[in-house]
C-alpha cells in the first residue's frame, strides 16, 4: 500500500515539475531590432467593479478590421475568459508616432447607445503589449446626483496615448495615457462623428528586463500592506497558542486524572463502575452508518489536500506570477485529474477497512460527489454567461476538451486508484473490541449536539484565517494582486493545526458525554470552517465590494460555494483523520476488556 502511494504521488511530482517547465517557457524571446514587430492583442472589456462579467473587445463599436484575427490560447487562458484578438494599434519597436487616426466612422444611435451605457457601467479594457497588461477606461461621466446616471454628462476617451518604456533591446513597461480634452460627448441619443485616434512614445530606462514584472507585485509587498499580513499571522498565533494552550492544558490534565482512574489496581478493579469515555471502550470503534458515502468523503477530502499542497508548491517556486495567463486554471484541472487516483485509493482502501462490499458505489461516490456538484453549478453558470454573451461562457471545443480529460485521464485514474485500495486489504487497527450492540447515548443538553459544536468548531479555525480572507478575496474577485504566498501558506497550515486541535477536544469531550457516534461528527466538526467562510462571502459581497447584477452575483455565490464546499470536504477529512488519532491512541493506552 506504502509502496503504491509513493509512486503516486512521484509521478504525480515528475507531471508538476514538466508542468512548470512547459508554463514559464515562451515562444518569444522578446528582443527586438528597431522597427520589428511586437506582438499587441486587446483582450476583454467589461465593468470595472464585475470581474467575471467581461466581453469579447469588439463587441462594442470600436474599429474593427474587416478580419479580425484571434490568438490562439491555451486551456487556462479559456477558462480565465481571455479572448484575445490583434489590437487595431501599430506599434513597431522604437517607432514614435504622433496622433494618428485608426479610422474615423459615424456611430449610429444604438452605437451611442452602447458606449453611453459602458462609460456609466465603469467599462475597462484590457490589451496585453509584449505580454504585458495595459488597462485603460472607456471614458468619463459627469453628475451632480451620483446616485441618477440618467441625468450625466457623458464622454468618450477619442484618443489613446502610449508611453513604452524601453532597456536595449527589451520592452520593460507600457501605460496608457488619456487626452482629457480629446472626447466626444454622447450625453444626447443622436449619431455622432468621431475619429479615433492614437500616439505613440518611446522611452529608456535602466530597469533590467528581469524585473519588468516586479511593479505588479509591489503593491502585496509594500511596508503598510505587510505590516497587515504579518499582523494577521500573529493574530492567527497568538489566538491558536492562547486558546489550544488552555485546552491542552485542559484535556491532557483531564486525561492524565482519566488514565490513573481507569488503570487502578487489579483488586480495585472489579469495585469501580466504569464511567466516562471508557465506559464506551466497545462502542467507539463501531463504523458509520452510511460507509460509502462516509468514505468517499475521506477520499475525495484526501484529494483536495493533496491538490492544495501541490498549488502551494507550484506556486511557492514562483510559477503563478503576476499575469502569467491561465497558469493557475491550467495547474487547477491538470492536478486535479491526476490526483483522482489518490481519492480512488483513499475511498476504496477506507471503505474496505471498514468492512464494506460494494467497490462500484465507492468509485461511482467517490467520482461525483465533488465533482457532481461543480458540474451542475458550472452548467447553470455557462448558462448565465451564455445568455449574456460574456466572455466567461466557455466555448464547446474547451468543455469538449475538458470532457476528454476527465473520460481519458480522471476516470481511469479513479478507477486503478480504487482498484489499488481495494486490493490493500488493510484491516482497520482498534484497540477495542467492538459489542454486538450499541450501547444507548444519554440524552445530552443542546450545546453538545451537532449544530452547536459545528459552530465552535469552525469559529476558531475561521478566527485564524478572516483576516487574510480579505486580501483572497480581493485578488480573486477584484483587481488587486496577490503574491505572498509563503505568507498564505503559514496561514493555511495554522489553519490545519486548529482544526485538527479543536476537533481533536471536541472529540474527547463528546466521548467523556458518553456520546460514542463521533466519526460523522468529527468530520462535520472539521468541515464547518467552510461554512463560516460562505458566511464571509455574503459579507464581502455586501459590505467591502461594488459587484451587481445578476451574472456577478451568481458567479460569485455560485463558484464560492463550490470552493467552501471543497474546504468543507477537505477540512472535514482533516479533522477527522486528528480524531481517529487521538482516539486510537487514547485506548490504547487503557486497559480494556
Amino acid at each position: 500500500m506504502e509502496k503504491s502511494t509513493a509512486c503516486l504521488v512521484s509521478a504525480i511530482v515528475i507531471l508538476c515539475f514538466c508542468f512548470i517547465n512547459h508554463v514559464k517557457s515562451d515562444s518569444l524571446d522578446h528582443r527586438y531590432k528597431e522597427g520589428d514587430f511586437v506582438p499587441f492583442y486587446a483582450n476583454k472589456v467589461g465593468p470595472f467593479h464585475n470581474p467575471s462579467e467581461t466581453y469579447r473587445y469588439f463587441d462594442l463599436p470600436f474599429c474593427a478590421p474587416d478580419n479580425v484575427e484571434e490568438k490562439k490560447e491555451d486551456l487556462g487562458e479559456v477558462l480565465n475568459g481571455d479572448r484575445l484578438v490583434v489590437a487595431p494599434y501599430k506599434m513597431d519597436f522604437l517607432i514614435n508616432k504622433k496622433p494618428e487616426s485608426i479610422c474615423g466612422k459615424k456611430l449610429t444611435r444604438n452605437e451611442v447607445a452602447q458606449f453611453r451605457h459602458a462609460v456609466l457601467k465603469d467599462y475597462f479594457y484590457q490589451m496585453y503589449y509584449d505580454d504585458l497588461p495595459i488597462w485603460g477606461f472607456l471614458g468619463r461621466f459627469e453628475n451632480d446626483d451620483k446616485d441618477d446616471t440618467n441625468e450625466a454628462t457623458v464622454y468618450l476617451f477619442r484618443h489613446v496615448h502610449f508611453e513604452i518604456l524601453y532597456n536595449k533591446d527589451n520592452i520593460i513597461d507600457v501605460f496608457i495615457r488619456n487626452d482629457p480634452n480629446a472626447v466626444v460627448d454622447l450625453t444626447e441619443d443622436r449619431e455622432v462623428d468621431v475619429d479615433f485616434t492614437y500616439s505613440v512614445r518611446w522611452t529608456q530606462t535602466d530597469i533590467p528586463f528581469e524585473k519588468r514584472l516586479e511593479k505588479y507585485s509591489q503593491t502585496s509587498s509594500l511596508s503598510h500592506h505587510l505590516e497587515i499580513h504579518w499582523f494577521s499571522i500573529i493574530n492567527s498565533c497568538v489566538t491558536v497558542l492562547l486558546l489550544t494552550g488552555f485546552l491542552a492544558m485542559i484535556l491532557m490534565r483531564v486525561l492524565k486524572n482519566d488514565f490513573v482512574k481507569f488503570t487502578p489496581d487489579e483488586e480495585a478493579l472489579d469495585d469501580q463502575e466504569e464511567s466516562g469515555w471508557k465506559y464506551i471502550h466497545g462502542d467507539v470503534f463501531r463504523y458509520p452508518r452510511y460507509k460509502s458515502l462516509f468514505a468517499a468523503a475521506i477520499g475525495i477530502g484526501s484529494q483536495l489536500f493533496t491538490l492544495v499542497i501541490f498549488i502551494f508548491m507550484l506556486a511557492l517556486v514562483g510559477v503563478f506570477y503576476p499575469y502569467n495567463r491561465g497558469a493557475l486554471f491550467t495547474a487547477l484541472v491538470v492536478i486535479y485529474a491526476l490526483t483522482s487516483g489518490i481519492a480512488g485509493y483513499s475511498s476504496a482502501s477506507f471503505y474496505y477497512m471498514i468492512e464494506g462490499k460494494n467497490w462500484v458505489k465507492i468509485l461511482v461516490l467517490s467520482g461525483s460527489l465533488f465533482s457532481g456538484p461543480l458540474f451542475l453549478t458550472f452548467c447553470f453558470l455557462n448558462t448565465v454567461a451564455v445568455a449574456y454573451n460574456s466572455t466567461a461562457a466557455l466555448p464547446f471545443g474547451t468543455i469538449v476538451v475538458i470532457f476528454l480529460i476527465w473520460t481519458l485521464v480522471t476516470s481511469p485514474l479513479l478507477v486503478l486508484g480504487g482498484i489499488a485500495g481495494k486490493n490493500s486489504r488493510s484491516e482497520f487497527q482498534a484497540p477495542c473490541r467492538t459489542n454486538k450492540y450499541p450501547r444507548h447515548i444519554p440524552q445530552l443538553p443542546w450545546y453538545r449536539k451537532t449544530p452547536a459544536q459545528m459552530a465552535m468548531a469552525g469559529f476558531l479555525p475561521f478566527s485564524a484565517i478572516y483576516i487574510e480572507l480579505y486580501y483572497i478575496f480581493s485578488s480573486v474577485w477584484g483587481h488587486q494582486i496577490y503574491t505572498i504566498y509563503s505568507i498564505l501558506f503559514i496561514i493555511f497550515i495554522i489553519l490545519l493545526i486548529v482544526t485538527a486541535f479543536v476537533n481533536v477536544a471536541l472529540t474527547y469531550f463528546q466521548l467523556a458525554a458518553e456520546d460514542h457516534d463521533w466519526w460523522g461528527r468529527s468530520f462535520l466538526c472539521g468541515g464547518s470552517t467552510g461554512l463560516f467562510i460562505y458566511g464571509y462571502c455574503m459579507f464581502f459581497y455586501n459590505a467591502r465590494s461594488d459587484m451587481s447584477g445578476f451574472m456577478q452575483t451568481s458567479f460569485f455565490f455560485g463558484y464560492m460555494a463550490c470552493i467552501c464546499y471543497g474546504f468543507f470536504l477537505m477540512l472535514g477529512t482533516v479533522g477527522f483523520r486528528a480524531s481517529l488519532i487521538f482516539v486510537r491512541h487514547i485506548y490504547h493506552s487503557i486497559k480494556c476488556e
